[in-house]
């Protein structure tokens, strides 16, 4: 599949020194429906869907007539990445041009700009564009606090998702609607299409192994898009004390859930093609392993091995420091596994987390502490251990996964077809 495109040079200077080198390769080896109205919700939202009929794709930052009227005479907040974008244009930049009083820049994990590396610490600064304040909710601060919400009436939230539920954008999102219900502040969604939005999978997150990438009693692929889970989270009362906060969402026109989408801009450093997106439900789960998923190359998510693989598997790799992972997992060590390029979209699956478990030898390192709080449940590990097929597995997993399931419908902004 292609790759997305480079981002523009419209980017703004913000938080971070400019990440220019490039990413470096270890050695290697051989008609669709017209859009609902917004949505304002206060309580479980009542969404009625206009019937299907043929429309382009439209994300909700585009519609400016149903958003930039709710922004008059109010001091906005943007909660923002290198994806909020209209076109080319970063929406700060157009928001800007257009009226809006844009007070401030909150940016999640990776910063505004989309460059930091993984988990790397995200510090407040100016955006040099604009002149505006640019503050972190990635690193100490992950929760708005007061005073970072003092000057401001309203915040718009417009970061591109991926589907899945320990890709953090959607855990700050979710400590944004929180810190707005306990301050009195609105919240508007700008939602975009969810690329991995077409199924749901993977067993539902026990609430022991909450975290932030885990945040909601949701599988590892939830099938929502931003604004729909963020009308569950208030339905739901999943915030703090049962709170709820004010909240619109500003729907995509002309999207279904089957619709496959190709995301513009890559939504973070190591999820460089729509393929890697494909893949990351699957592959994430590595990360809570002594396998590497190729950070620290340039094939990141579609490449996996390791040391205790077998030398004979069909592909190898070094992973070495570069800007999207200065200290990528095996560094410096040949990695023995596989290049999953040309795979099909197959979905959720655990037949690499089975198959290169039973291939390991290194077997009593190959689970990391971390592995639960990816999978969400502390059965598998075990389950894996114990020989157990994907098949019976996900036998575990049917009983929550279909209660959520029937729980999502609650909250579809989208037709599935």
């Amino acid at each position: 599949m292609p790759s997305f495109l480079p981002q523009s040079l419209l980017s703004l200077a913000l938080l971070l020194t400019d990440c220019t080198r490039p990413a470096q390769m270890g050695s290697t080896t051989a008609a669709q429906p017209t859009a609902p109205a917004a949505q304002t919700v206060a309580a479980p939202p009542q969404v009625v869907l206009e019937q299907p009929a043929a429309a382009p794709l439209q994300v909700a930052a585009a519609q400016f007539d149903k958003y930039l009227p709710l922004l008059q005479g109010k001091r906005v907040g943007l909660v923002v990445n290198q994806t909020a974008r209209v076109g080319q244009a970063f929406l700060v930049d157009t928001l800007l041009s257009r009226g809006a009083n844009v007070k401030v820049i909150f940016g999640p994990e990776h910063g505004f700009r989309g460059e930091a590396a993984d988990g790397a610490t995200i510090k407040d600064g100016k955006d040099a564009r604009s002149g505006l304040p640019a503050l972190s909710l990635y690193g100490s601060t992950k929760k708005p606090t007061p005073e970072m919400l003092r000057d401001i009436d309203v915040l718009v939230f417009d970061i591109q998702d991926v589907g899945a539920r320990f890709y953090t954008f959607i855990s700050t999102m979710h400590y944004v609607m929180e810190a707005a219900a306990e301050q009195g502040k609105e919240v508007i969604i700008l939602d975009r299409p969810n690329p991995n939005g077409w199924y749901v999978d993977g067993p539902v997150l026990e609430p022991k192994y909450k975290t932030f990438v885990g945040m909601h009693p949701i599988p590892v692929v939830h099938g929502l898009t931003v604004g729909e889970l963020a009308q569950m989270i208030n339905g739901e009362k999943w915030l703090a004390g049962g709170k709820k906060c004010r909240l619109t969402v500003i729907p995509v026109a002309g999207y279904t859930h089957a619709t496959r989408y190709e995301l513009p801009v890559r939504p973070s450093p190591n999820l460089p093609t729509a393929h890697s997106v494909d893949l990351y439900p699957s592959l994430c789960l590595f990360e809570g392993t002594d396998v590497s998923v190729g950070r620290g190359t340039d094939r990141p998510f579609e490449v996996i091995g390791a040391p205790t693989q077998p030398a004979s598997r069909p592909f190898s790799f070094v992973p070495t420091p570069n800007p999207g992972s200065t200290s990528p997992p095996q560094n410096g060590k040949r990695c023995y596994g596989q290049d999953l390029k040309g795979t099909g979209e197959i979905g959720f699956t655990l037949s690499y987390l089975i198959d290169y478990y039973n291939q390991s030898t290194a077997k009593d390192k190959f689970f990391t502490s971390g592995f639960e709080r990816l999978m969400g449940t502390g059965e598998t590990r075990q389950q894996i251990i114990a020989g157990k097929s994907e098949a019976e597995i996900r036998t575990t997993w049917e009983p929550k996964l279909g209660a959520y399931k029937a729980m999502r419908q609650k909250y579809l902004l989208y037709p599935e077809k």
